[in-house]
């Protein structure tokens, strides 16, 4: 399997878990997926990340579809750069803490990787979840 099969492989996955989820909260993911690549390119991945972070909150809950949205996104690409078998930093449970304590050259790996990414997230977040009213 060629790793834009493995890229394309665990977004479907990700996407197929999410989906038992609440309306609102297919609807806000999907809408921050669709947001999130022009993050990157505009302010770099590790403030993006950042940002996500935060607006899940300190203690993101399910019953809260904005928040739960939010850190499921995070999640998401916590799980696929730092998993075990060739993730960017593998095995690190902060993907922020990962990104910032290493150099920029990963970082700028990690930055491609995600993008690449959820390029293929993107396609089935839109194929998959209903749009919101925001567009």
């Amino acid at each position: 399997m060629t790793v834009e099969q493995r890229r394309a492989a665990d977004a479907m996955a990700r996407v197929n878990e999410l989906s038992s989820q609440s309306e609102g909260f297919k609807k806000r993911y999907r809408a921050y997926v669709d947001r999130l690549c022009p993050t990157i390119v505009m302010n770099g991945l590790g403030q993006a990340l950042a940002t996500e972070r935060a607006a899940a909150g300190s203690d993101p809950r399910k019953d809260k579809d904005d928040e739960w949205a939010h850190y499921e996104l995070y999640e998401s690409l916590r799980r696929w750069l730092c998993r075990d078998d060739g993730g960017v930093y593998p095995s690190k449970p902060d993907l922020l803490q990962a990104i910032m304590s290493h150099d920029e050259s990963l970082y700028l790996r990690a930055q491609a990787e995600a993008l690449a990414w959820l390029d293929w997230h993107k396609k089935f977040s839109r194929a998959t979840f209903p749009q919101g009213e925001e567009g």
